[in-house]
């Protein structure tokens, strides 16, 4: 699930479909803000003279688009460089990463697997080479070179390093917190999420392959299905199956819960984005987060300091958003009608007879999320990113963390989550996350959503990790 913007359609290729937009989805778009482009060598974190005034928007960036504040400032503008964006030292420090890093629990010896659509064309700055992107990504942030593999079995890409804003997403913030580990990038076709019976397919398909691939999986976009009312029973228990076979595996399976609040995403992702069909706003959650046997990560605005990077706060992510004033976008979460509450969630307050959906939560914010590189013959592209195809992939980093520190893959790591959450050390390995809302508009009609609060809420779960603490708790108590 990604965080995408209204009226920045033409940042996505709709294969074999009109590029229009009749309504806009928070789904599958990624990181749609307007590209802000520096010729030359690419600006360190450190260069404190590189400042929004460097990055000049792309043709067709708007005023408001384009003159950003801090997060704290509160402007609902997108950020567009080191000094509004989080870089990956500052996310490292304000998620409790860098003291790992500095003991060497970097990811090495582990493999991050993340399923993505497969890109045909190179269209710059639309779909470029991740090859240039991550290249360009390391440099900037004095990172280590990424150690990428793709793996096109599935998809049978003629050209697989060509990527959209999505996949450069979700390796990039991986690669942000956990820079050594081996990230393979699993294609799938592109017409993977046109409809539900493609979706389940490809869910099916990325979860035998990915599982047997790495020991954690983190899926954003690709791979996803939609609401719980998309699938029939035999569909639902098919990617139930692909699913236990990766627990089996003790692979650990990292899910986005949603961009749309508590409104389920679309059966048919392209044809409404697409305006070939209408579009039902339904109380809901979402599959895959939905399953019990996936660790579901929503979304957060954090608020950290740009001088050391340090936590500062932390609410749900939702309205307002983006400076276009989308009125939808906000941290998926809610209660399952296909699976019962496993036992992980028994007793906890605010949960049902059913699953809570999400688990956990990371920044998922455009206003103040990890900067994207992308790169094109030595020009480099400044964007942002955002949604819960942000919160994903930094959850996805953090389980292969804890897989380096405990020595062995942990697998589905929920139980332990709320053995924590619910132990002495809550507050310490979590930011727990208190307030705003997953309400979200599809005028004129409002769907009212979930509030967070105190402890677990089904907005942003148990909150926001402190890797520091965390990690090692979980190494303790995953079996």
């Amino acid at each position: 699930m990604v965080g995408f913007r209204p009226g920045t359609a033409r940042c996505h290729r709709l294969p074999g479909r009109a590029s229009g937009l009749a309504i806009a989805i928070g789904l599958l778009v990624a990181a749609c803000g307007p590209a802000h482009t520096a010729s030359g060598p690419a600006h360190t974190a450190s260069d404190p003279a590189h400042t929004a005034s460097d990055a000049r928007p792309a043709a067709g960036a708007t005023a408001a688009t384009s003159s950003t504040a801090s997060p704290s400032g509160g402007s609902t503008a997108d950020c567009d460089s080191v000094t509004t964006c989080y870089t990956p030292q500052q996310l490292q420090v304000a998620y409790g990463i860098k003291p790992l890093l500095d003991r060497g629990i970097n990811g090495r010896g582990e493999t991050v697997v993340l399923p993505e659509l497969a890109e045909s064309q190179l269209n710059p700055p639309l779909v470029t080479d991740m090859r240039q992107d991550m290249a360009a990504f390391d440099a900037a942030y004095r990172l280590p070179a990424a150690r990428m593999r793709v793996d096109s079995t599935l998809a049978g890409a003629r050209s697989p390093w060509l990527a959209f804003g999505e996949e450069v997403l979700d390796v990039e913030m991986v690669h942000a917190l956990a820079p050594d580990a081996t990230l393979v990038i699993l294609l799938l076709p592109s017409n993977s999420l046109d409809n539900t019976r493609n979706t389940v397919s490809a869910a099916v398909a990325s979860l035998r392959r990915g599982s047997a691939e790495g020991g954690v999986l983190s899926i954003s976009a690709a791979a996803q299905i939609g609401g719980e009312h998309c699938v029939s029973r035999a569909q639902e228990e098919s990617v139930h199956k692909a699913l236990q076979t990766a627990a089996s595996r003790h692979v650990t399976v990292v899910a986005a819960s949603g961009d749309i609040g508590a409104v389920a995403e679309p059966c048919d992702v392209y044809t409404a984005l697409a305006g070939g069909g209408t579009f039902t706003p339904v109380k809901e959650v979402t599959l895959l987060a939905s399953d019990p046997l996936v660790l579901g990560a929503g979304g957060t605005s954090l608020t950290a300091s740009h001088a050391t990077g340090a936590w500062q706060g932390e609410t749900a992510w939702g309205l307002p958003y983006g400076s276009v004033g989308s009125a939808f976008q906000a941290s998926g979460g809610g209660f399952s009608r296909l699976f019962s509450r496993p036992g992980y969630q028994d007793g906890v307050p605010g949960i049902g007879a059913t699953r809570g959906v999400p688990d956990v939560s990371a920044d998922a914010s455009g206003r103040a999320d990890l900067l994207m590189v992308l790169s094109n013959d030595g020009t480099r592209m400044v964007r942002d990113g955002g949604g819960t195809s942000a919160s994903a992939p930094i959850w996805a980093a953090l389980i292969a963390l804890a897989d380096q520190y405990a020595g062995r893959h942990l697998g589905l790591v929920n139980p332990a989550i709320y053995q924590i959450a619910r132990g002495p050390s809550y507050h310490q390995a979590f930011h727990d996350v208190t307030t705003g809302s997953n309400t979200v508009r599809f005028p004129p009609k409002t769907i009212t959503g979930y509030q967070a609060a105190p402890g677990w809420d089904p907005v942003t779960g148990w909150g926001s990790p402190d890797a520091q603490v965390l990690i090692p708790l979980l190494a303790r108590y995953a079996t």
